[in-house]
């Protein structure tokens, strides 16, 4: 069975990039390696990606076409008009008024380019799509951030990366069966509304199930470090209580047991009684 992470399920498709940071080139590098064509236009100042992150930046783009090419030059225009006569899909994370300005709006790329399918990548959905933001202020406004920690990764970014995956697919598959093409948004703060859900179903609030009131689903230290259990199912939940020679859940005894042993060795044993427990690793 193939993996779609190395697949050929979009060969023959074309897609042309014009996003830069983080959104939409992970949403093409995963295009990419689903089999598309992808070329990365970027503007003549690079993708900033490539100063704060080169490695990352050098993954996201490997096995694409890049140039670099300055939309508000009639010279630079024309060969991205090329492009996109040929293409399947256009990918953009510019507010609505810049791409107008540029031509780039769907009424505008639709008149022209009648199998063209677009994506567009935005802040906030409307009316307020103009609205300046960034991962950090998307998870800020969802209530995501517990000051003064900040986010151990761009959780949102991520997400709408994914977001425009589906979407593209969603959109080329229309295309293919109707014969229509059509274009989709994106918004990141509505991804991280969705973030959010586990926290608003009290799942993950601060007194959650999930947050700290399940003993078998938490944090604990171990002789050397620490691990994660969720031993949620009542199969695990009964294996593992079984396991530790514990009669009922019980947060103290637990964490009194874990201090036995070495991070590694839990792992191990968990392993051999096949228990969803992990080593907490930094990156």
């Amino acid at each position: 069975m193939a993996s779609h992470s190395t697949s050929k399920f979009l060969a023959g498709m074309t897609i042309v990039n014009l996003s830069i940071n983080t959104p939409g080139p992970v949403a093409a590098s995963r295009l990419t390696r689903m089999g598309a064509s992808v070329t990365k236009v970027e503007p003549p100042s690079g993708d900033p990606l490539s100063t704060f992150a080169p490695d990352w930046y050098k993954s996201l783009a490997a096995g694409q076409h890049v140039i670099a090419l300055d939309l508000k030059d009639p010279g630079g225009r024309s060969q991205l008009d090329s492009l996109l006569r040929d293409a399947d899909l256009l990918l953009a994370s510019s507010r609505p008024s810049a791409l107008r300005r540029l031509k780039l709006d769907w009424e505008t790329l639709h008149a022209h380019y009648q199998r063209l399918c677009f994506v567009g990548i935005t802040g906030y959905p409307e009316p307020h799509q103009e609205r300046s933001g960034h991962d950090l202020t998307y998870l800020a406004s969802a209530g995501l951030v517990a000051p003064p920690q900040l986010p151990p990764s761009l959780f949102v970014d991520l997400a709408g990366a994914e977001r425009c995956v589906i979407l593209a697919l969603a959109l080329l598959l229309h295309r293919e069966r109707t014969g229509e093409a059509s274009c989709a948004t994106v918004s990141l703060y509505e991804c991280a509304v969705e973030l959010a859900a586990p926290v608003r179903a009290g799942l993950t609030s601060p007194d959650g199930m999930l947050h700290g009131a399940h003993p078998l689903y938490g944090l604990y230290e171990a002789k050397d470090g620490w691990i994660a259990i969720a031993a949620l199912e009542p199969h695990f939940a009964e294996r593992l209580l079984a396991s530790l020679e514990i009669p009922q859940p019980d947060r103290e005894q637990l964490a009194c047991v874990f201090l036995r042993r070495s991070v590694e060795e839990w792992e191990n044993w968990a392993s051999e009684h096949d228990l969803p427990l992990s080593a907490v690793r930094r990156l």
